[in-house]
């Protein structure tokens, strides 16, 4: 069986259906996820601070996402698989299309995803017009946590608004097929997803995005300490790991998840 394609994503945007995502490190989690439906399967640098206990995502080489990626293409069959380029991964045009190759012939992903606005815009160029399937990623950008000044909601004010919303119909403009909102006004969010025509994944964005993304540890419950304000325990509601991803995806596809007291 062949795996869900870009144009089946646009569809589902076009139509309205909600697209449920997931993260995903090994194959046997990958496997849950396909079977619980999860449309697409995000390989996180997430992995930096969930399997690998680093305080950040910085320390996520392109080796360590070429290893889990490959695992998790293993343990699927249909879910279309989005690699995080890591940190520095794509300083420049020549650096990303060698890595991002790589990230898809040894790692088995079909896109690969960036954080960024226009400033990498050139970059998803470069990538797109070599054949390499790009997701965007605007709002807060955990590789850029230092600069940003921590985990923090942005885009609250209206030129910050405006302006992500100018990157986003930039980056669309460069060949990005997807792109991933984090940590925004549900407002803004609704904005973004409303201008763009490619699919818009929301991970505290508001219920207005096309899709939904939570980081695969969280809305398990097993992430130590504070979790974010926008994930949900949905293993505490089922008491079974395939039940709490189940519950997950027919939560999003039903618009229950998030809910206000999950957004911004």
């Amino acid at each position: 069986m062949s795996r869900l394609s870009l144009t089946a994503l646009r569809k589902m945007k076009a139509a309205q259906e909600k697209i449920a995502v997931l993260t995903a490190y090994d194959a046997s989690f990958s496997h849950a996820l396909e079977e619980a439906g999860v449309e697409v399967i995000l390989v996180g640098d997430s992995l930096g601070m969930v399997v690998q206990g680093q305080e950040s995502t910085l320390p996520v080489s392109v080796d360590n996402m070429i290893y889990h990626s490959a695992n998790v293409a293993r343990g699927s069959d249909k879910a279309f698989i989005v690699a995080d380029m890591p940190f520095m991964s794509y300083a420049n045009a020549d650096q990303a299309i060698a890595n991002a190759a790589r990230l898809m012939a040894e790692g088995g992903a079909q896109m690969v995803k960036l954080e960024g606005g226009a400033i990498i815009a050139d970059t998803i160029a470069q990538l797109t017009s070599r054949g390499i399937p790009v997701c965007a990623h605007l709002g807060l950008l955990p590789q850029s946590v230092h600069r940003l000044g921590g985990y923090i909601v942005q885009g609250r004010e209206k030129a910050a608004a405006d302006e992500l919303l100018a990157d986003a119909l930039k980056l669309e403009q460069a060949g990005a097929d997807m792109l991933v909102l984090e940590c925004v006004p549900a407002a803004l969010a609704a904005r973004v997803t409303e201008a763009l025509t490619i699919p818009v994944i929301g991970i505290g964005a508001g219920k207005d995005c096309d899709g939904q993304v939570l980081v695969l540890y969280d809305m398990l419950g097993l992430t130590p300490g504070r979790r974010p304000r926008f994930s949900h325990d949905f293993l505490a509601d089922t008491g079974a790991i395939q039940a709490a991803i189940s519950q997950y995806v027919q939560d999003v596809k039903s618009g229950a998840f998030p809910t206000p007291e999950q957004q911004f």
